[in-house]
């Protein structure tokens, strides 16, 4: 089965939001075997809707259609797909009332347009949305299916994921198994995983092997096919050695991790805690920590210090130390980190200094940054030069401290990345 993915709505062109449904939607339908050749970004216009939806009907058998099913006059996609089709709508009742409930527990007047959000195409199937109003459907003719969801990526992925995608499953009547599992990799570019991978790459058949990079981060994706979940892990595992034979040094995890869950459940295994002196991240290391559930088992807290006197005054910092070293400084991150580990009396500390950017921090150039990472064995230090721009610098910094923890953590040191 081919598919094409069709995302609606003005906002996503202007770029006022960015179109995060799509890679979801296909990272999915990999693991079903079904393949996505187009994603499509429409306008809320009925008339260039309707040609997106000729077209597509041109090149694929399942169309996915992500918003436009709102209350609103623009939003406009189920009734564009039942004129096109021929069909019409008619009320959800299941639906509608789930939608007065919502406003009966807010204590809000239900104007009458929210019961346009309970309409869906008459003889679909519909998916429930249990994460907001608007109901999902799925409408099958004999040469296509049509696949409607909601705009908002908090609606649309568990409904997708627990709705559709068993039910895509059952439409294909698959009797083999297909399993996926993820390799998260960082501190090595995608060119250079790719070129150390590049034989096992080239022989790959099944399972398959799909790289991917994002936010400074490569994944591997291994996805097999067989008749059991048994013989899926055997070939997964498989290629699995192969590759961290060859790269491993640099993974972190797999799935669902990220560097700050992986650095989380470090801590927890270890039964130990952490804090953050900050100056250049501002609090970012820690917010990007708290947004794990369960964070506050082993953060403690840290300080904001950004500029020299709240150094001084908040973490006791010598003011000779910065005269001497300078804010930006080896001296002054291990400052940083050994003042945190005894103010909140964590096991280990990071401190952050550095110039972020676009303008020199003295004699230390944009992008300079140094870590400071103090445990009850001693501290270390690590330079980073990056080069993007001040935010960049800033959420990388972030990354890599959070990498450095790691492998802290895993080998008692961080090696140099």
């Amino acid at each position: 089965m081919n598919a094409e993915i069709i995302a609606v709505g003005s906002e996503l062109l202007l770029g006022q939001i960015t179109n995060t449904n799509a890679r979801f939607i296909s990272n999915h339908l990999a693991e079903l075997g079904i393949n996505v050749f187009y994603h499509t970004v429409v306008g809320d216009n009925a008339g260039r809707l309707e040609e997106v939806i000729t077209k597509a009907e041109e090149r694929a058998d399942l169309i996915i259609f992500t918003g436009g099913l709102g209350p609103t006059k623009d939003d406009l996609t189920k009734e564009t797909i039942a004129r096109h089709l021929g069909t019409t709508l008619e009320m959800d009742e299941e639906a509608l009332q789930s939608i007065v409930a919502f406003f009966e527990r807010a204590g809000r007047p239900m104007t009458d347009n929210n019961k346009k959000q309970a309409l869906v195409l008459k003889d679909s199937k519909v998916l429930v949305n249990h994460h907001g109003m608007a109901p999902g459907m799925l409408y099958k003719t004999d040469n296509h299916v049509y696949m409607l969801l909601p705009g908002p990526p908090k609606e649309m992925e568990p409904m997708f994921q627990f709705e559709a995608k068993p039910m895509l499953a059952r439409l294909l009547n698959q009797a083999d198994v297909i399993l996926s599992h993820v390799l998260r990799f960082y501190g090595i570019g995608e060119a250079e995983l790719e070129f150390r991978l590049q034989e096992l790459l080239d022989r790959q058949t099944n399972p398959t092997i799909a790289p991917l990079a994002a936010d400074g981060e490569v994944t591997l994706r291994i996805t097999a096919k067989t008749n059991t979940e048994e013989q899926a892990w055997e070939l997964i595992n498989a290629s699995k050695k192969e590759i961290l034979d060859e790269v491993g040094e640099y993974l972190y995890g797999y799935d669902d991790d990220s560097l700050a869950s992986k650095t989380i459940e470090l801590l927890k295994e270890q039964s130990k805690t952490i804090s953050a002196a900050e100056s250049l991240t501002a609090g970012l290391f820690q917010s990007e920590l708290a947004a794990v559930p369960g964070a506050s088992a082993v953060l403690s807290g840290g300080v904001i210090a950004y500029n020299e006197e709240t150094k001084i005054s908040q973490l006791g910092l010598s003011p000779d130390l910065l005269k001497q070293f300078g804010v930006v400084s080896e001296e002054t991150a291990i400052a940083m980190a050994e003042a945190a580990r005894l103010k909140f009396h964590t096991d280990i500390a990071i401190g952050l200094t550095g110039a972020a950017g676009p303008d020199a921090h003295g004699d230390q150039p944009a992008g300079t940054v140094w870590i400071g990472i103090a445990t009850s064995d001693g501290t270390d230090a690590y330079r980073l030069q990056l080069s993007g721009m001040r935010n960049t610098n800033r959420l990388r910094a972030v990354k890599l401290a959070l990498s450095y923890i790691i492998r802290t953590l895993t080998e008692g040191n961080a090696r140099k990345i």
